[in-house]
C-alpha cells in the first residue's frame, strides 16, 4: 500500500498537506458516518479509514516517514515492479474490489534485498550506542597497544642488550643449577 497514494499526496508534501489530507478523508471515510448504512458499506469505509489512519501515522512522524521512504526505495516499489498478494479465498471485498484480510506476500528481486540489507547495516552502524561502544573499543585497545609497548621499552632500558627471551633462558639456567645444588 502506497501511503501518498491513499492520502492523495506528492512525496513532497509538507506536514500542513499531510494533516489537511487526513482531516478531509477521515470525515469522508470515518465508521460512525457510515452507521446507518449498509453492512458492505460500512466494511469498507471502517477499510478505506483504517488504511488513511496507517498513512497519516507513519506519515506525519519524521523518522518514520524517513524509514518508509527508504525501504520503499529498497525494495523497488516506486519503480515498476511486480507484486503478488495471495489473497485468502474469504476475504471480503470493498466497494474497489479490493480485498482485506489478506497475507500480502510480495515477490522481490534478490538485488533489492541485498541493498535493503546493506542499507539496515549502515543504519546501524551510524547508530549513536554503536559508535559509543566502537569509541570504547578504540580506546581499549589502544590502551593495551600503549601498556605493551611501554613496557617493551621499560625493559629494553634496564636491560640493555638482552631480550625478555634471553633473560627468562638464563633465569632457567639458574634455577637448574640452584636445583642440582641443594
Amino acid at each position: 500500500m502506497d501511503h501518498y497514494q491513499v492520502l492523495g499526496l506528492r512525496k513532497s508534501a509538507s506536514k500542513e498537506e499531510i494533516k489537511q489530507a487526513f482531516r478531509n478523508l477521515a470525515m469522508q471515510f470515518h465508521p460512525d458516518k457510515h452507521s446507518q448504512s449498509s453492512q458492505h458499506s460500512r466494511d469498507s469505509a471502517t477499510f478505506k479509514f483504517k488504511q488513511i489512519s496507517e498513512a497519516y501515522e507513519t506519515l506525519i512522524d519524521d523518522r518514520k516517514r524517513a524509514d518508509y521512504n527508504i525501504s520503499r526505495s529498497a525494495y523497488g516499489a516506486a519503480q515498476n515492479k511486480r507484486y503478488d498478494y495471495a489473497y485468502d479465498r474469504g476475504a471480503a471485498r470493498n466497494s474497489y474490489g479490493n480485498a482485506y484480510g489478506y497475507s500480502g506476500s510480495a515477490s522481490r528481486g534478490a538485488g533489492d534485498f541485498t541493498f535493503a540489507k546493506f542499507e539496515m547495516g549502515l543504519r546501524y552502524l551510524t547508530t549513536r550506542s554503536f559508535l559509543l561502544n566502537a569509541t570504547f573499543a578504540g580506546i581499549l585497545l589502544s590502551g593495551m597497544y600503549i601498556v605493551d609497548t611501554g613496557g617493551e621499552t621499560l625493559w629494553k632500558m634496564h636491560n640493555p642488550g638482552k631480550s625478555f627471551e634471553e633473560a627468562m633462558e638464563s633465569v632457567k639456567k639458574a634455577k637448574t643449577v640452584e636445583d642440582d645444588t641443594f
